[in-house]
């Protein structure tokens, strides 16, 4: 009889188990995850695609994908998982391994996004949704699309012409200003 090869999955599943705190290997892929994601139709593996991706030690696909960075860990996922996987702390696990990697975004839209949400919530102690989408729309210049839904959420109360400071806006630098100071430690 000869000794099975081991599994090169292994390293990926295991780091993936450690860092999040569940048992990835329970997936027994039901799907069930995927059915109930509310942003699993814009993102590039489903939920269940990124437990098998993780399964298969595919971590250049995994970490190097927009769903780990699309998913909302509104936790329907995890609520909707037969094995009591954490699924939303698995995709945590995942975007803190992609940046401790220095994994490329593959979506600079994404990373623009990204980049114009937090500047709007550092400048104004939360998100001012129509200044972070005019930086966004500029950054990425896509500034036509979308442009028809505007009236309609004016009229209803959706979007503000102005911003709204938020009382906290003193701690929200601060916290923004040790994140920097943490960056910058070796």
């Amino acid at each position: 009889m000869t000794n099975p090869i081991p599994w090169s999955g292994s390293g990926l599943l295991e780091e993936v188990r450690q860092r999040s705190g569940t048992e990835v290997s329970a997936c027994f892929q039901c799907h069930k995850c995927s059915t109930g994601c509310p942003i699993g139709p814009e993102m590039d593996f489903l939920p269940s695609q990124i437990m098998r991706l993780v399964h298969l030690g595919a971590e250049n696909e995994v970490l190097g994908s927009q769903a780990i960075w699309l998913c909302a860990s509104c936790e329907a996922c995890t609520t909707r998982c037969p094995m009591a996987i954490d699924i939303a702390g698995v995709m945590d696990a995942l975007r803190i391994m992609a940046i401790d990697r220095q994994t490329v975004l593959p979506d600079a839209h994404g990373k623009q996004f990204h980049r114009s949400f937090l500047g709007s919530v550092r400048r104004h102690g939360r998100v001012y949704e129509m200044g972070m989408m005019a930086t966004y729309k500029l950054r990425t210049f896509d500034l036509l699309s979308d442009v028809e839904k505007i009236p309609q959420m004016l009229a209803q109360g959706k979007l503000s012409l102005l911003p709204n400071r938020s009382g906290g806006i003193k701690g929200v630098r601060e916290i923004f200003r040790r994140a920097e100071e943490e960056d910058r430690k070796p």
